[in-house]
């Protein structure tokens, strides 16, 4: 069985609680604003000391959160009193795909030679949604060990459009 990140399994966890309070894009807000927070050198150095008590941190996390929904504070403080905040960042990058499914889009990561424009992107998302039958956000990167064209994944599905799979497809059949 495939290992799954504690980041994805918090996520999940998270995912769950506000789904049942209704509270999807409330936890959204404030995930993201706890993983914004943390990505402030001074405030991790400080939540990271460990000459500061765990109550001292916790208020301050609280008061630096501020109007946050009360069980988004308290699992950043469940994450900080296991040495974890660093992995926040992903919590909220998963929650925000867990969030996407749950409203119908998916994300293709396109993997192109060259760096793609709006409207290339725009054109592959629309082709991508009639495939899979819903809104597609296109996650772009670079990669010019792929000579040209692209590879996409959508899901579990690979798409693998690149001039190199081209040219390995063609040495293997002249073998």
């Amino acid at each position: 069985m495939p290992q799954v990140s504690s980041g994805k399994r918090y996520a999940q966890a998270a995912f769950e609680l506000a789904l049942e309070k209704g509270e999807l894009e409330n936890w959204r807000d404030g995930l993201h604003k706890a993983a914004c927070i943390i990505t402030d050198v001074r405030v991790m150095s400080l939540l990271e000391n460990p000459k500061i008590s765990l109550d001292r941190k916790k208020r301050f996390l609280k008061k630096v959160l501020g109007k946050v929904e009360p069980l988004v504070i308290n699992m950043v403080c469940l994450l900080m009193s296991r040495g974890k905040l660093k992995i926040l960042g992903d919590i909220f990058r998963q929650y925000e795909r867990l969030l996407d499914a749950h409203y119908g889009i998916a994300h293709a990561e396109v993997v192109a030679a060259v760096p793609l424009d709006d409207e290339i992107k725009k054109s592959l998302s629309t082709q991508f949604a009639k495939m899979v039958g819903h809104e597609v956000i296109i996650d772009a990167q670079t990669d010019l060990s792929i000579i040209g064209g692209f590879r996409a994944r959508i899901g579990d599905t690979l798409i693998d459009g690149s001039i190199r799979n081209m040219l390995e497809s063609l040495k293997e059949s002249l073998v």
